[in-house]
């Protein structure tokens, strides 16, 4: 059984402490930025009265939203150590609840600033120069005047934040706190409770009946609940398309791209780019199916290592060697990994009620913290590199911006994390000497690239195909849900649903859902980060000083702009090409190997 939260050693726990000393502290500044956002809604109304007003209100603004987002995060962070709890649900409920009346306090600024005219706006450029620090946050809320509403609607919107955000919630408590996953037999025969941190390794089991008795089991629960699932995903599209309509988008994709700067035409070459190279991955696929000898391959084999080589690291061992391998990045970088792993920014090992999966969190005032489910296996260590360029990213970023760019479009949110994966997969290949290691370490890097170029995009094309949908007036049942992303699938993999049944369930399962058109941007990130990695650790001196830039740069400029700077131009499909060249390049080098170490009949 996993074991609670108190009997975690505390050196595998984050300290939150950093963040507020104590809960009753949280609950203290809670009342304090009650009342400060209330006092805010003097200023409706003043905005553009002068050039100071305009400073004063938008130094306040931000001030009150930074306070806020570290509120947030505490509360946030609090919950997933154990989502039962209901003192840390009531905190991230308080939480939320005060974003909607920040929201709706604020709903007056964006309105108001649009009804500046150009002269207005450089006569008071000039006349506060303070105003200059804000120059680029102006110009981004100016290119989207279009879609900013009169202010009595921004207030209406505002006021239905956490109503618009119930879906998602609903979805975490069910899938993390209600859930309960049936016993299976271990490689061992021992029975052991499913649950969403095990489930990994269980799939990954050299045991096919392990395989496929935790893939069943996990999968029977959601159709159990696939009704409920449905329904919460089908309000959440409703959500994000009614967003959308409301502020004159054409549809949620354009909505959601806006937002970051990002032309559709990026998420559209990136499907296309995808679709065209899919026989690579069925090629892989394939190859799979015959070192494995199982000529009916099935779903959960997909993730079962080729390798029998027991590639193991505990977490200590895990941690020297992200140390080791990130150090190619300079002495900077180097220092602040090594005050994330030892100064408790992880919160490392799983717990009874533990939100699954991993991330990178924090806000501006607090460390760049990291939540991972720690399992002994290569697949950990690279989620723990993943994690960690997420926090270097967002530490760079708040030490040389000020607060208003101290935060990073999502869009070049999976950049940083995704290059230091590429960066760990170049170093082990660089120091391999056998050719058992080099075949385990090609077969993680092309599972890797299936499971977030081919993987993400497959759920990006999903996510798609159910806004247009509803935006059509399909009902979003459980039924066509799962029909359409078994479709989906079989197209990706060529695996028929037919022999997997369970496959069309997947959906109720996948978080991201929720995350508003986020997906695409793993796949888009891992290909650029594959270009990026290459420069790193082949490239000159100016190539890595160009990388620790981008790092550097937040929001400071467009996203597109400051990825551009590091040396990749997302706006063309060269970059998707070269990511896909190196995929054929290593999956030629596996099948060499397998072929040399006769593991498949040449029957």
């Amino acid at each position: 059984m996993m074991k609670e939260r108190n009997e975690i050693a505390e050196k595998y726990t984050w300290d939150l402490t950093t963040v507020y000393p104590s809960d009753q502290a949280w609950q203290e500044e809670l009342a304090r930025l009650e009342s400060d956002i209330e006092a805010a809604q003097a200023w409706s109304g003043h905005l553009l009265d002068s050039a100071q007003n305009l400073l004063q209100v938008t130094q306040l603004y931000l001030d009150l939203m930074r306070r806020l987002e570290k509120l947030s995060v505490y509360a946030s962070m609090k919950n997933d150590q154990d989502t039962r709890l209901a003192q840390y649900q009531e905190f991230q409920a308080k939480a939320l609840a005060l974003y909607s009346r920040f929201n709706q306090v604020f709903a007056f600024y964006d309105p108001e600033f649009m009804a500046i005219s150009q002269e207005s706006y450089q006569d008071f450029l000039a006349q506060e120069p303070d105003l200059a620090l804000y120059r680029h946050f102006f110009d981004q809320l100016l290119q989207k005047k279009a879609h900013v509403l009169p202010q009595r609607e921004e207030e209406l919107l505002a006021a239905a934040t956490e109503i618009f955000g119930s879906a998602s919630e609903v979805f975490a408590i069910l899938d993390n706190a209600d859930l309960r996953f049936p016993k299976i037999r271990d490689e061992e025969g021992q029975e052991v409770e499913l649950n969403h941190a095990n489930y990994i390794s269980f799939v990954e089991s050299k045991d096919r009946r392990v395989r496929k008795e935790a893939f069943e089991a996990l999968y029977s629960v959601y159709e159990q609940y696939q009704h409920t699932y449905a329904k919460t995903l089908q309000t959440n599209v409703k959500v994000q398309n009614y967003q959308a309509k409301v502020r004159h988008f054409s549809s949620a994709r354009e909505a959601a791209l806006a937002e970051n700067f990002i032309p559709e035409s990026v998420y559209d070459s990136l499907v296309s780019a995808v679709n065209k190279h899919l026989p690579l991955l069925h090629r892989y696929i394939k190859l799979r199916a015959r070192i494995l000898d199982l000529p009916d391959l099935k779903m959960y084999d997909l993730y079962r290592p080729l390798s029998d080589l027991d590639y193991k690291f505990n977490y200590e061992e895990a941690l020297d060697k992200a140390e080791q391998v990130l150090a190619v990045l300079g002495p900077d970088y180097l220092e602040r990994v090594q005050q994330a792993f030892s100064q408790r920014w992880i919160d490392a090992k799983p717990n009874q009620g533990k939100r699954s999966g991993a991330y990178s969190g924090g806000s501006y005032d607090t460390n760049a913290f990291m939540l991972l489910n720690w399992q002994d296996n290569l697949n950990s260590l690279f989620t723990l590199v993943h994690e960690t360029g997420h926090s270097l990213h967002s530490t760079f970023t708040r030490e040389n911006q000020p607060y208003v760019y101290g935060d990073y479009s999502i869009f070049l949110a999976e950049i940083a994390s995704t290059t230091n994966e590429n960066i760990l997969t170049e170093q082990l290949l660089q120091e391999v000497e056998d050719d058992q290691s080099r075949f385990a370490i090609l077969n993680h890097f092309l599972d890797g690239f299936k499971g977030t170029i081919f993987r993400q995009t497959q759920f990006a094309e999903f996510e798609q195909a159910i806004h247009e949908a509803d935006q059509a007036g399909q009902v979003l049942t459980s039924e066509f849900l799962n029909q359409l992303y078994a479709n989906i699938n079989e197209r990706y993999y060529g695996l028929k649903t037919e022999d997997n049944p369970e496959i069309q369930y997947e959906w109720a399962r996948i978080p991201h859902f929720y995350y508003n058109y986020y997906v695409f941007q793993y796949a888009t990130g891992f290909a650029a980060a594959s270009a990026l990695a290459e420069k790193i650790i082949y490239g000159s001196p100016e190539d890595k000083e160009n990388y620790l830039t981008y790092l550097k740069a937040g929001s400071s400029d467009y996203p597109l702009k400051v990825i551009k700077k590091a040396g990749v131009d997302m706006e063309e499909e060269a970059y998707l090409d070269a990511a896909f060249a190196v995929f054929e390049r290593r999956l030629d080098e596996f099948e060499a190997l397998v072929e040399k170490l006769g593991l498949v009949s040449n029957g």
